[in-house]
């Protein structure tokens, strides 16, 4: 599956500022609408190391109101967390009803990370299918607007930015021994990627794919994905109000040209 994504896509300069602020204060709009609505959002981003989440987190968060939203960064269980269920400390953080949660990284380490590390049985994953898409399906029929974005690079793209981050000073932290272990069973992580897709990408909770090597491009599909969804989810338009002050206002002028 991930052999047939075309990763060259790209965006120039101008285009993505123009697009990335318009699908910025859509999505301003209909995060108040959110919370008028009283829905609960959930977005999940899994990627390769390197792959932008938390640029594109970013860039999601950047225009909205910080009461409305809340980023959970995951990483592998400890104390109570570890002797529990893997998913009990994901529904803890399940979004209230008018509020957006965002997880960098999820419960999708279960058929990942703790697959190819050996953290759980054969048995224990390959069971976790059923359980992950039942855990989606009770929140899809609660009224959760649900989102899986995998941000997929090339791995020679993966090698530039690891390079990358290894010169660069004020972001040398994010790389670690464990993102270069990774890189090398990349061919077992694209085996279990693979998987997941196919395993959990349902009608009530599709995943999208996200073309990566260009950040401008990812970004900008990322926002337009939430824009549409929610748009349809909510019933509502971000640019319609916009564009009947627009017209409203070029019917004033017309009046003022012909008196």
């Amino acid at each position: 599956m991930l052999n047939t994504i075309d990763t060259s896509l790209d965006l120039d300069e101008q285009e993505y500022e123009k697009l990335l602020v318009y699908y910025q204060v859509g999505l301003f709009r209909l995060a108040y609408q959110v919370y008028v609505q009283q829905r609960p959002v959930l977005i999940v981003f899994e990627g390769w190391d390197a792959a932008g989440k938390g640029g594109a987190i970013r860039r999601v968060t950047e225009k909205l109101d910080p009461r409305g939203f809340v980023v959970y960064p995951i990483a592998a269980p400890k104390g109570d967390e570890a002797t529990h269920h893997y998913l009990w400390r994901f529904w803890n953080k399940q979004p209230e009803a008018g509020q957006i949660a965002i997880f960098d990284r999820s419960w999708y380490g279960r058929v990942m990370v703790e697959r190819i590390e050996g953290f759980c049985n054969e048995a224990a994953w390959k069971r976790a299918y059923r359980e992950i898409n039942y855990f989606e399906r009770q929140l899809v029929d609660f009224g959760t607007i649900l989102f899986k974005f995998w941000l997929h690079i090339s791995l020679d793209e993966q090698l530039h930015r690891f390079e990358s981050r290894e010169v660069d000073k004020r972001r040398s932290w994010k790389l670690t021994d464990e993102d270069w272990r990774n890189r090398e069973k990349w061919g077992l992580y694209e085996e279990a990627v693979n998987e997941m897709l196919l395993k959990t990408s349902t009608l009530s909770a599709p995943w999208t794919v996200v073309e990566g090597n260009s950040k401008s491009y990812a970004r900008v599909k990322i926002l337009r994905t939430l824009v549409e969804k929610l748009s349809q989810e909510l019933k509502y338009d971000p640019y319609e109000a916009e564009m009947a002050a627009k017209k409203k206002n070029k019917g004033k002028d017309k009046e003022k040209k012909k008196s």
